[in-house]
């Protein structure tokens, strides 16, 4: 860079530090960070479909997770370059929004910036590529809209739903017992659901793992798991038609704020601080029975003298109970919480139709369950497996279907998957660039192009010829007008998707689509890239 001079003849700095800084420009700029994009998606894109591998991922402390989950796997890679974060922010947002179909929106991206790559080499002005490719995706967005078909489904009919839960869970680990893991997401969903708002609180499902057992033994408890025990060895294990008090008090005398001391010169002395002390909880078990609690829940812990005596007073208790879970509680059993011994009242206890302590194995692992709830709108999913790593994808898993179901009730389109909502996109696409005069129509025609990214993996990631497979299903698609057609990755047999039950929904593909673009849009945008000296 040249050195510049004011009028009076002096050099003076632009850029501070010129020399360290390294700096890319134009062209050079864009295809750097067309590569780290193609770079981020090509990890992922292994890991699309029912045949996808899974990534190992080791944490700097040591920690293993082994995922197949797109969002995750990028959450956890310590990612450096900041294009490749972009790719990191996108699939978190497809996480958030609609919680599936992060590999998906991944490969997509990439694939766009690829076919970008190729345009501008030719020439093409970036600014005309991202406009082209905005006009294709809206076209894509709208043919969606049209392939997409309502589903109908009622409290009583579930299938559909669980129908497209299974197709969420085949291309994770647990696609052995997927009927079973979908149909419990499918229920936690329905019973947190309100159908008439179209509203699902995620929130009020709890997942809950626990080592050992064998993944057919996860179950679906109308209630609370608490991973914890009565506070006493010898308190009643099954409580049945509990009155629950929610305390947030320690059970253990006040303690003045300020300094002191006490002198206890003689025996009689310690003799009455000890009555004291012991009238004193004498009191607090006194409240918590007159209110007509059966069971009491407390965030603190108890002395053992309280311990002792709640023992004595037939008032079984659990102690150090998280935050949240007693949030939970209260929920599920229509409870209030209490935060002092003075303000406990009948009416703010909690009731539940049973609570009952279950042992699990030879060890003393032991949980609390607490079901039949007066409210019975919290639920708990708890998940058996044979390590811990298997529990951790399990949950993951179970996220990705729970949120499929919300989203299903929330807005009953779907669309098929294997890859022929793609297909059939990209179809519409490549008729609608035809329409357009100017140089837009070659970013269209490579908008097409790349959304073939996605049965082209699938096709890989099962072992088939890809390119011979993508042509036939294409063709088969064009001349049938049939948009149903996908890949077919279990080999079933039948290249139609509607027989094969294989759903996605109309909102995650959509959103798919639309993230991926906005974020090829931006990438292709920058034309500077300044960034600090490596030293």
């Amino acid at each position: 860079m040249a050195l510049a001079f004011d009028e009076f003849g002096r050099p003076f700095i632009i850029l501070r530090e010129q020399e360290k800084k390294s700096r890319l420009r134009g062209l050079d700029a864009q295809k750097a960070n067309i590569a780290a994009g193609k770079a981020v998606a090509r990890i992922l894109r292994t890991s699309l479909g029912p045949k996808g591998m899974d990534k190992m991922l080791q944490s700097p402390d040591g920690d293993v997770t082994i995922t197949n989950d797109g969002a995750t796997i990028l959450e956890q890679m310590d990612v450096d370059n900041q294009i490749a974060k972009l790719m990191v922010e996108l699939s978190r947002s497809q996480d958030y929004e609609i919680g599936d179909g992060t590999t998906g929106v991944v490969v997509m991206a990439g694939a766009l910036l690829e076919q970008a790559e190729k345009l501008l080499e030719r020439g093409i002005h970036p600014i005309r590529v991202a406009e082209g490719y905005e006009m294709a995706s809206r076209v894509a967005f709208e043919h969606l809209e049209q392939i997409s078909n309502k589903f109908e489904f009622s409290a009583d009919n579930i299938e559909p739903l669980v129908q497209t839960c299974m197709t969420t869970l085949s291309s994770k680990i647990v696609n052995r017992c997927k009927r079973s893991l979908a149909e419990i997401a499918v229920k936690a969903v329905l019973a947190v659901a309100d159908l008439e708002r179209k509203d699902v609180n995620l929130d009020l499902i709890k997942v809950e793992g626990k080592v050992g057992g064998k993944l057919e033994d996860t179950e679906l408890i109308y209630g609370i798991v608490v991973d914890k025990d009565m506070s006493h060895p010898q308190m009643p294990k099954r409580i049945e038609d509990a009155k629950i008090a929610i305390l947030t008090c320690p059970f253990e005398p006040p303690k003045p704020k300020t300094k002191h001391k006490v002198d206890i010169d003689t025996v009689e002395k310690f003799q009455t601080l000890r009555e004291q002390e012991q009238k004193y909880f004498d009191e607090m078990v006194q409240k918590c029975k007159d209110a007509g609690a059966t069971l009491v829940i407390c965030q603190w812990g108890f002395d053992d003298e309280a311990n002792h005596l709640l023992m004595h007073r037939n008032l079984p208790a659990v102690r150090w109970v998280g935050g949240v879970e007693l949030e939970l509680i209260a929920i599920a059993t229509g409870g209030r919480i209490v935060p002092r011994f003075q303000e406990l009242s009948p009416e703010k206890l909690g009731k539940a139709g049973i609570v009952r302590e279950k042992s699990f194995g030879t060890t003393k692992d032991r949980m609390l369950y607490i079901e039949k709830c007066a409210n019975s709108r919290a639920v708990t999913i708890f998940i058996r497996g044979g390590n811990k790593m298997m529990i951790e994808e399990t949950k993951r898993s179970l996220h990705d279907a729970l949120c499929v179901a919300r989203n299903l009730i929330r807005n009953n389109s779907i669309v098929y998957g294997g890859g022929s909502a793609e297909i059939s996109c990209s179809i519409a696409v490549e008729t609608a660039a035809d329409r357009h005069p100017g140089v837009e129509q070659y970013a269209i025609r490579s908008f097409a192009d790349a959304l073939d990214a996605v049965p082209l993996a699938l096709a890989e990631n099962s072992g088939l010829p890809p390119i011979d497979t993508l042509t036939a299903v294409k063709a088969q698609q064009v001349k049938e007008s049939n948009p149903h057609c996908g890949i077919d990755c279990n080999d079933v047999g039948t290249n139609d998707m509607k027989e094969q039950n294989v759903f996605e929904t109309l909102i995650g593909k959509q959103q798919q689509i639309l993230l991926a673009t906005q974020v090829v849009k931006m990438i292709l945008k920058i034309d500077d890239v300044i960034s600090p000296s490596e030293y």
